[in-house]
């Protein structure tokens, strides 16, 4: 049987830590979390269930990761990324270990199939389900791509296979004020990745390679690309309108609505607020603007 690492990023997740590695039983061989400073219990009930646990100071996610994938010691052949606020679900864990036993040797990675929990409430529609994601792959012949936001799992070389099985299932617990705080942080996040990707400053080499017949990822930054070129304060109107009323996101009940208003429109509005922002301080001088980009967010 092939043997798999998992890699939990952490930050204050005692709510949740014991859930996810839970559910990795069975199915991952290590267990290693890479917590940032937490304060409460989460390093103590994590190596309580066996995981592994290293400090390291936040910077972003794919730093952070990365510090996973090269510093960590995994023995594993395969690493598999999950958050500490996911678990997988059904049948994927098995499906997954099945898999990797009698895959080609040239297969490097492996999606999985992601489904949101909202306030309790999975979303099926507004085009959140199913969705995919590279989030297992071999060790040595991936990593995480280097973005302040939307960051993915790239392989270097060879092929990737699609698992149809289960779930690994996003299901955050904590309340909407700790949502909404959590989501103005990432919308700072956003407003760099964006800006750095107006003025070609995001490492082109490294990203995963936009293309609307590709992989999700693929389309995803495809689709980003063109989401940054239309017009700021209009696009947040437009995602609403294409997620809840065109894909059905009204399917998905008040919990769906509060979703799609939240992160489909409030969420997006903000980060265009960021950007105005940032333009209107630096006087829209677009030299003086990617200068400070590049001093500030750019990793060495």
């Amino acid at each position: 049987m092939s043997t798999i690492a998992a890699i939990i990023l952490t930050k204050n997740e005692e709510k949740h830590i014991a859930r996810c590695i839970n559910s990795l039983k069975g199915i991952c061989d290590e267990v290693f979390v890479v917590d940032s400073l937490s304060t409460d219990r989460t390093c103590e009930i994590a190596e309580e269930l066996g995981a592994k646990v290293y400090k390291n100071p936040w910077k972003n996610y794919a730093t952070q990761f990365n510090y996973g994938v090269y510093q960590c010691p995994i023995q594993s052949e395969w690493i598999w990324r999950i958050d500490a606020d996911e678990f997988l679900e059904g049948n994927i864990g098995t499906a997954v270990k099945n898999t990797l036993s009698n895959c080609s040797e040239n297969v490097n990675g492996v999606y999985v199939r992601k489904r949101i929990d909202f306030m309790g409430k999975p979303l099926l529609h507004g085009g959140w389900y199913p969705s995919y994601h590279l989030k297992i792959f071999r060790k040595g012949h991936g990593d995480c791509e280097n973005r302040w936001m939307d960051e993915h799992i790239r392989i270097f070389d060879g092929t990737t296979i699609t698992i149809e099985e289960g779930n690994q299932v996003d299901a955050n617990l904590n309340d909407l004020t700790w949502w909404t705080e959590k989501h103005n942080g990432y919308a700072t996040r956003e407003m760099v990745d964006m800006l750095m990707m107006e003025y070609g400053l995001d490492a082109k080499a490294q990203e995963v390679i936009p293309k609307f017949w590709g992989t999700e990822e693929q389309r995803k930054r495809w689709l980003k690309i063109k989401y940054i070129k239309s017009p700021l304060f209009v696009r947040p109107f437009i995602n609403f309108f294409l997620r809840y009323i065109l894909k059905g996101g009204f399917l998905d009940g008040k919990e769906g609505f509060i979703w799609h208003i939240l992160q489909g429109f409030w969420y997006r509005m903000l980060v265009d607020a960021k950007i105005f922002e940032i333009k209107k301080q630096f006087k829209y001088d677009h030299i003086a603007l990617k200068e400070y980009l590049r001093n500030k967010y750019i990793t060495k």
